[in-house]
């Protein structure tokens, strides 16, 4: 059964979701091998029993190329109770995640809060276990020409270095670095997924303005960034507003 939908909202139809693919290709260009990758971002619980088939989804979509797949575990779900299992707190929480959900709620068209939601470059959303609907829109959007060609490489001394280069002009964006944890595996003790072990990809633990596009090339140097064994870190060009994404890479291993 689909997951819990907070204040009332309703999920997305299929026939919405087919429209919103159409609608990323209308917005960026036609697909190119040149493109920059797309962004998928699953707002999940530990504590939300639908979510486990879309975090396995997400697992495997991590190792695609042409995309960066994100985890974003919101807090909404920690403090309810799931009869006698009790309740979960969600180890990776965080309030400022639940607050980017609710942005994208607001924004786009026949948005809503709920679990598991994935957002595909900040323009689209879908239920996150729908494979098909995921998949579909996925797909319809690595490749796609965005604004501005992100790079990121190793600085000499440590560290990286991020480079913006403009292919069309849009300006005025933010610069967002996630780190997140490569991967978790985590017993669940209580709430809805009481007795199950819950493997989590790409898991965010910080999202970070690190600095502002203006439709020039510029460089942002990230000098005090260090990766360990089990971290990794994506860039991410997002229009003012939590608005669409204009352009992204990872961080190199």
């Amino acid at each position: 059964m689909f997951a819990s939908l907070p204040r009332g909202r309703r999920a997305p139809s299929f026939s919405t979701t087919l429209l919103a693919a159409a609608a990323l290709a209308l917005l960026w260009g036609s697909p190119a091998r040149a493109g920059g990758p797309a962004v998928i971002e699953l707002f999940t619980s530990q504590s939300c029993y639908s979510c486990p088939p879309a975090e396995a989804l997400l697992g495997e979509l991590v190792e695609r190329e042409n995309l960066i797949a994100l985890e974003f575990h919101v807090d909404y779900w920690d403090d309810l109770v799931y009869g006698s299992a009790g309740r979960w707190k969600d180890v990776f929480s965080d309030p400022a995640f639940t607050a980017r959900q609710r942005r994208y709620a607001a924004r786009i068209r026949n948005g809503g809060v709920y679990t598991p939601q994935v957002v595909v470059d900040g323009v689209v959303h879908a239920v996150g276990s729908k494979r098909g609907r995921v998949l579909r829109l996925v797909e319809r959007s690595a490749g796609v020409v965005k604004p501005v060609l992100v790079s990121v490489r190793p600085a000499p001394g440590g560290g990286f270095t991020v480079t913006l280069e403009p292919k069309t002009g849009r300006p005025s964006a933010a610069v967002l670095l996630a780190r997140y944890d490569l991967r978790h595996v985590t017993p669940v003790e209580a709430g809805e997924n009481k007795g199950k072990t819950l493997a989590n990809h790409h898991v965010v633990r910080e999202l970070l303005e690190v600095g502002h596009w203006t439709g020039n090339r510029v460089e942002i140097p990230l000098a005090d960034i260090r990766l360990g064994p089990n971290e990794g870190c994506a860039v991410i060009v997002q229009a003012h507003d939590q608005g669409a994404i204009l352009g992204a890479a990872a961080c190199p291993s």
